[in-house]
């Protein structure tokens, strides 16, 4: 096979700025988001809105009747499962589902992904910089501390749409870590997924601060303002890694407790033992939780 040629900066934007634009990193399920946020939404207001979207239907059920709620009995109806995920669940369901939908058709077919792998890293990586962030006491109004880790790996997917022959080369890849699996994607492309997929958010008029982060999440210390926030993702990176959810690189399982090690845990939780301690042990049991919310999400 006759070796790909690194590609000029402005071959990479031409590429990306031709790929689609995706319409739920705009509007993610508004309708359903402005409802959950109202005091006086009825759970059969919330419960119509779902009904309307068969995925996200699909996934409600799936989740509350999955292991990690140990019901003793089936739950079919819509109104009985927003009763027991509650509305912070659902409003995490409804924006992730239309994004898995939209990066899913956007993928190159000839570039093989395991979507599963994929998504539960994504979702998990979510779920965890949203938890780390709290422990952290880095409080949002919205949603961003989910979104932030749901999209951080938007770059891999892009890869593949916009640099297919790439892809399946460092797909085939295997790298010690994260850090030398980008090395391996600017050897081959010239940026790696995270570069290439903030480029990707900007040009959807993401928040500056959701592409920083994921810009910086490998490397939070070099981010110029957002530095909280890429810290939480790199965290929560390498936590959902712990827990055996690579996503679609072929690196090296980290040991347990390598993510206190990581510039991220400085950041956010300095030099304090007493309280690095605390937060360590909280974040602990997420992680370990992980692996039963994810069976029942994707």
């Amino acid at each position: 096979m006759e070796k790909l040629t690194k590609l000029s900066d402005a071959e990479i934007t031409n590429r990306i700025n031709d790929s689609p634009q995706l319409a739920s990193l705009r509007s993610i399920n508004t309708a359903l988001g402005e409802l959950i946020h109202a005091e006086n939404s009825f759970t059969s207001q919330i419960a119509e809105i779902i009904r309307r979207d068969p995925s996200l239907t699909s996934r409600l059920l799936k989740l509350v009747n999955s292991v990690f709620f140990g019901l003793s009995r089936r739950v079919n109806n819509i109104e009985e499962a927003i009763f027991y995920l509650g509305l912070r669940q659902i409003r995490e369901l409804a924006l992730a589902t239309p994004v898995i939908e939209d990066f899913e058709n956007l993928s190159e077919d000839s570039v093989e992904i395991n979507w599963r792998d994929l998504w539960q890293h994504s979702i998990g990586t979510a779920i965890c910089t949203r938890e780390i962030l709290s422990v952290a006491n880095v409080t949002y109004e919205d949603e961003t501390d989910y979104i932030v880790g749901l999209v951080h790996n938007v770059g891999k997917i892009v890869m593949t749409f916009c640099f297919p022959e790439e892809s399946k080369e460092i797909f085939n890849c295997t790298a010690k870590n994260t850090e030398n699996f980008c090395l391996i994607e600017k050897e081959i492309i010239g940026w790696d997924h995270a570069k290439i997929g903030a480029y990707y958010l900007k040009r959807h008029r993401m928040s500056p601060e959701i592409v920083e982060a994921t810009q910086f999440h490998n490397n939070p210390e070099n981010a110029p303002k957002f530095k909280k926030t890429s810290a939480a993702v790199q965290i929560a990176d390498y936590m959902v890694r712990t827990a055996g959810l690579s996503g679609v690189e072929n690196t090296d399982r980290p040991n347990e407790d390598d993510w206190l090690e990581l510039s991220g845990w400085k950041i956010l939780f300095g030099a304090n033992k007493t309280e690095q301690e605390l937060s360590a042990a909280t974040l602990r049991n997420t992680v370990n939780r992980l692996p039963t919310i994810l069976k029942g999400l994707v």
